[in-house]
């Protein structure tokens, strides 16, 4: 979630109304068979898939792959996934009182009422009574679902991380835990859209940031799901510009830091995009492809805004039983923001692209 005081207000609603129910964008490989007609894309506001053609199930026209086929309640920001252990998927994201959605197969999604459906006044010194809660990152640890959440305002690094926990992930199921961190005005952080990553020692971290001096890290206390000890790393930054939504990932001996650059929320204008470096610590440092720092601005990019799909971003990354998977929000031309999900590749030197 983008925070520079410039930047306007995000926009409650998208993610909170039915959203329109229409064809899905075009995919590649095994996601969707065939093509689709100029005037379904029309009805989906893709309008500017139409007369591109397909070769492969990829449109010759742009640089990156289409999203995978979703269908049923895809509107929203933000999206965090975990596979349930019964099977199927639980996707939490921006919303009222933290939306969350229902999927049995990755493909298919059904609104699912939000977490705190009595509210959650312990939030209200950090958005001003704004029900709207930022940016949640799900997974499943212990017998258990932890959700890390945000909570804040626009153009303002009061902010908030705070803990729940459930035991079925099911709207009024989550237990208020406490507050994880929080960022002053003074700070030269934004203590907003958190992910936590256990790492191959069995510790926990949370990443979180965005904008100010940008991508911070802290120790979490396994038992408690809290910060443990003051230690606090700088992971990524550019110098206060457009950076955040971090997301941690393992994979053959390095840790992937994925952040999104540049402006979200701006409908079909909206100018986010997917970066990635590594490192062969979770504490960094990271760099990017070309060996730049992280925190010096590095980062290579691995998906942008192509054709009718426009700022993708705030993505999150997981393992799943077929695929890495990359999933994400885009807004199509019509400017309602949407769930994407792709395939992510890795290439022969180890680095991620998307399929």
């Amino acid at each position: 979630m983008p925070h520079d005081p410039a930047h306007p207000a995000h926009p409650a609603e998208p993610e909170l109304q039915e959203p329109q129910r229409s064809a899905p964008p075009p995919s590649r490989r095994k996601l969707l068979g065939g093509t689709l007609a100029a005037g379904t894309l029309a009805a989906a506001g893709l309008t500017g898939l139409a007369g591109t053609g397909v070769l492969g199930g990829r449109a010759a026209a742009a640089p990156y792959p289409y999203p995978g086929r979703v269908t049923g309640d895809t509107g929203l920001h933000d999206p965090a996934f975990v596979r349930r252990p019964q099977g199927g998927y639980l996707v939490a994201h921006t919303g009222h009182n933290i939306a969350l959605k229902t999927s049995p197969d990755r493909t298919d999604f059904r609104n699912a009422g939000a977490a705190f459906p009595g509210g959650a006044p312990w939030t209200t010194t950090y958005t001003g009574g704004d029900r709207n809660l930022w940016a949640p990152h799900l997974s499943h640890h212990n017998g258990q679902y932890w959700l890390y959440y945000s909570a804040s305002t626009f153009g303002s690094n009061r902010s908030a991380i705070f803990l729940a926990t459930s035991g079925s992930g099911d709207s009024g199921s989550w237990s208020h835990r406490g507050l994880v961190i929080e960022s002053r005005s003074g700070d030269d952080y934004n203590a907003i859209d958190p992910h936590l990553a256990v790492d191959e020692q069995g510790r926990w971290w949370l990443a979180f940031g965005s904008f100010w001096s940008g991508i911070k890290m802290i120790a979490i206390d396994p038992g408690s799901g809290l910060r443990s000890g003051s230690a606090l790393y700088s992971l990524a930054g550019r110098g206060g510009g457009a950076i955040e939504a971090p997301t941690l990932f393992r994979r053959g001996g390095h840790w992937y830091l994925f952040v999104s650059f540049d402006m979200c929320c701006r409908g079909a204008s909206s100018t986010y995009r997917i970066m990635v470096g590594r490192s062969t610590s979770i504490t960094g440092p990271y760099h990017d492809r070309n060996g730049v720092p992280m925190t010096s601005g590095g980062g290579t990019e691995i998906l942008a805004g192509h054709g009718s799909i426009h700022g993708p971003g705030h993505q999150d990354v997981f393992a799943d039983t077929d695929h890495d998977i990359l999933a994400y929000h885009y807004y199509a031309d019509n400017g309602r923001a949407l769930l994407g999900i792709n395939w992510l590749g890795w290439d022969a030197a180890g680095w991620p692209y998307v399929h």
